[in-house]
């Protein structure tokens, strides 16, 4: 097996465990409450996360060195409470629909690159970015009589995510990849810790096997993760992040018996189409993105 074959099955392997993890993120979510999920799922995170540290050149000290140290504190606080809104969404809105919507972030990233990264995006790129808005238009369907307000969550949950997209591609111009992982993790893990036992509530004997299969997910899926972009560019791993879109609809509507409207496939397929072109336009213009973590991946 080659180098790179090697990289796509490690990303194949990757998207598909956090498609199971958002799975038992809504089962969770539908029982506890997300901040407390979430905090459990940081602390084991976390652990992870200084466990990869050690093994650093220089060690958790040299890893934890960052020029931007303000913002990373930031970009990490934020993906925290981005993940506790997720947990919301897929609880109260659903799987699929919140996913459908999410993989309009990379086109929410391209719009908010202009103002705060000072990028240049032309007249493709904002074609694209205006037809995937239409295919979120589509999904939302706001004209319909049943037209639910909740559905605004994963809405704000896309617009948290791309902030946070941004922000990484921000401090990666002066801190390394290691060092902004690590303070995904611990900025996070600190954050969620000063209001998470507010929420705290005792978990039965059969949910705790659940809450030990999201956290086992969730390094596993970051463990393979890493070693996909060990040997694969982010063009390439980024679109296969499509792919775990494809299968939380699919767990969403054959094990939590949600629906797929027309509409609903219909945009998707438009704003995955809007997304995969502006990530290889990027591509094609030399713009290389650092990794990110997807939604409700951590």
């Amino acid at each position: 097996m080659t180098p790179r074959t090697q990289g796509l099955v490690f990303a194949l392997m990757a998207v598909s465990i956090f498609a199971v993890q958002d799975g038992i993120s809504k089962h969770l979510g539908q029982a506890y409450p997300p901040v407390f999920v979430a905090m459990i799922r940081y602390w084991f995170f976390a652990a992870f996360v200084l466990a990869l540290a050690t093994r650093n050149p220089g060690g958790i000290k040299q890893t934890a060195k960052s020029n931007r140290l303000v913002l990373q504190i930031i970009r990490g606080t934020l993906l925290v409470f981005q993940i506790v809104v997720s947990i919301y969404s897929f609880a109260n809105v659903g799987l699929a629909q919140t996913h459908t919507i999410f993989a309009a972030a990379p086109l929410v990233v391209a719009c908010l690159s202009v103002p705060l990264l000072g990028e240049t995006v032309g007249w493709r790129r904002w074609a694209a970015i205006g037809v995937g808005f239409l295919g979120i238009l589509l999904i939302i369907d706001p004209t319909h009589a049943t037209f639910n307000s909740n559905i605004l969550v994963p809405v704000a949950c896309t617009l948290m995510f791309a902030l946070y997209s941004v922000l990484t591609r921000m401090v990666s111009r002066t801190d390394t990849s290691h060092t902004s992982f690590f303070y995904t993790g611990i900025a996070g893990a600190v954050a969620i810790t000063l209001i998470g036992p507010f929420y705290w509530t005792s978990i039965t004997p059969d949910y705790w096997f659940w809450m030990l299969a999201l956290c086992v997910t969730g390094m596993s899926g970051h463990y393979l993760l890493i070693r996909a972009f060990d040997v694969l560019d982010a063009v390439v791993v980024q679109p296969i992040f499509y792919l775990q879109t494809v299968l939380v609809c699919i767990i969403g509507t054959f094990i939590f018996g949600e629906v797929m409207s027309w509409n609903m496939i219909g945009g998707c397929v438009i704003v995955i189409g809007a997304g995969l072109f502006t990530i290889l336009r990027e591509a094609q213009l030399g713009k290389r993105r650092p990794p990110v973590q997807p939604p409700g991946s951590l």
